[in-house]
């Protein structure tokens, strides 16, 4: 049976922690052993996570110390022997386990009943630079990074409010991952706040091993079928801490770049960090813009197939809609074709060096326009539709609405195709009723405020108002 607890012998304990961090079978896993003061000390960390230039320090006060310094119990010890800002004493072994392997230094010793935990660690980070699908024309250039205390820094350097609150949680059986949840307490749904922590504490799973996706797949038990993201992630500091503003709740995931913002509704896509860089009026034009360019891409290509599909339909002004060199190869396949080819060349793309992107541009080009065109395979007015509505597409930052809009758009495509106006009525329909029958993860309407309606915030959410005006 293993032992759970520091007994406070040194040779106990020292074996009990050897084995159970594998020291003889890691190379990365290092026990130092220090004499101070006339005893032994043992230091267990991990290779890479630790600051040299503090623990170098911390050796060098310990080998200063007297005897005496090492009585009184692990708290006294503490206080006189470790001249560092983050320690703490733990007299578990999982915990210990835990700690080392997190990155913190575990210090056990003759006489000292427990272990210091030192938390004198630095993880391999980058700096935080601009999220890449999240730019701005004008305001802050940072981004959220891979570690957590990182992003917890930038927010709190945006909110210095003591309200502020970051709970800790570690979720995953092997992974231990860290878990941050952040609200603004008294502005965050406390029943909201609640359920989250028993969410997280409850939550079983081996690993977190894709961060954030991982997490919200095991917090959020949705219909597959519906493809309307319950979660809003941003890597920008200033918008996550403009939510926190506004009640909401972030979760930030170590090793994870970006920030779960909950809860979620439909609207609230609307909404870009650009919208409030620049003057209200130019804000509400970038925002309209955002939304009418959202509901063009997925209604476009289906809307335009069903008046080709019935010219009676087309008044005298549009028509040069209608396809003017039609070939053997049907429309609705074409269209079809182009969606996956579309997702096709955005999975080659991410997979191509950035030496030779532009040669996979040019080839890109030429084989899905002219030479796509001059061998009969797609007409000239599908190229053009598709290309407007892959690149619409871009106009907000968040993959995942965009893959739902392509999943509605090419179902409604098909619906279309099938039935005629009826399929596209059936098919708008059925869209209002996946969004209608989503619900946020704190169980409220998918469409607030729309459904149900409240003016103050529909206007807040269409129409950016002036900061300082309620």
């Amino acid at each position: 049976m293993r032992q759970i607890t520091l007994t406070g012998s040194y040779h106990e304990d020292n074996q009990s922690l050897s084995q159970q961090l594998r020291v003889a079978e890691s190379f990365d896993v290092v026990n130092r052993e220090l004499e101070s003061a006339g005893g032994k000390l043992s230091f267990y960390f991990v290779d890479g996570f630790v600051k040299d230039e503090v623990m170098e320090k911390i050796m060098e006060f310990l080998l200063k110390a007297a005897p005496q310094d090492f009585s009184g119990g692990i708290q006294k010890a503490m206080a006189r022997v470790i001249p560092y800002v983050e320690a703490a004493a733990e007299p578990k072994i999982p915990a210990v386990v835990t700690a080392v392997l997190s990155g913190q230094v575990a210090m056990i010793g003759e006489g000292i009943q427990g272990a210091i935990l030192i938390d004198a660690r630095t993880y391999p980070a980058r700096g935080p630079e601009e999220p890449e699908d999240d730019r701005v024309l004008r305001g802050a250039r940072d981004g959220f990074t891979e570690t957590l205390i990182f992003n917890t820094a930038l927010i709190r350097r945006r909110i210095r409010d003591p309200l502020l609150t970051v709970r800790h949680f570690s979720v995953g059986k092997r992974s231990k991952t860290d878990v941050a949840l952040c609200y603004i307490d008294g502005s965050a749904d406390t029943n909201l706040v609640r359920s989250m922590e028993d969410r997280l504490n409850s939550l079983r799973v081996d690993a977190l091993t894709m961060g954030q996706e991982s997490l919200a797949e095991g917090l959020l038990r949705g219909k597959w079928y519906n493809p309307f993201p319950k979660v809003r992630y941003t890597e920008r500091p200033d918008a996550a801490a403009a939510c926190l503003l506004e009640g909401r709740i972030l979760l930030l995931v170590d090793n994870s770049p970006a920030a779960a913002i909950l809860p979620t509704c439909l609207l609230d896509f609307a909404q870009e960090t650009d919208d409030y860089c620049f003057p209200p009026l130019t804000g509400t034009y970038l925002r309209l813009t955002r939304i009418s360019i959202f509901l063009l891409t997925l209604f476009f290509t289906p809307l335009w197939y069903l008046l080709i599909s019935h010219p009676q339909y087309i008044p005298e002004w549009l028509a040069f809609i209608q396809v003017q060199e039609p070939n053997s190869v049907p429309i609705l396949l074409q269209l079809f074709i182009i969606e996956f080819a579309v997702d096709g060349l955005k999975l080659a793309s991410l997979n191509t060096p950035n030496m030779l992107s532009g040669s996979f541009s040019v080839v890109a080009a030429l084989i899905l326009g002219d030479f796509a065109v001059k061998t009969g395979w797609f007409v000239p007015e599908v190229i053009l539709y598709m290309a407007f509505v892959s690149i619409a597409n871009f106009t907000q930052p968040s993959f995942e609405l965009g893959y739902a809009v392509k999943f509605l758009r090419m179902a409604l495509l098909l619906l279309t195709g099938l039935m005629g106006v009826w399929g596209f009525v059936g098919g708008i329909i059925l869209i209002a009723v996946l969004a209608a029958t989503n619900r946020t993860i704190s169980g409220k309407s998918y469409l607030y405020p729309l459904v149900p309606f409240h003016g103050p915030s529909l206007r807040a959410l269409l129409f950016r108002k002036p900061i300082g005006r309620r």
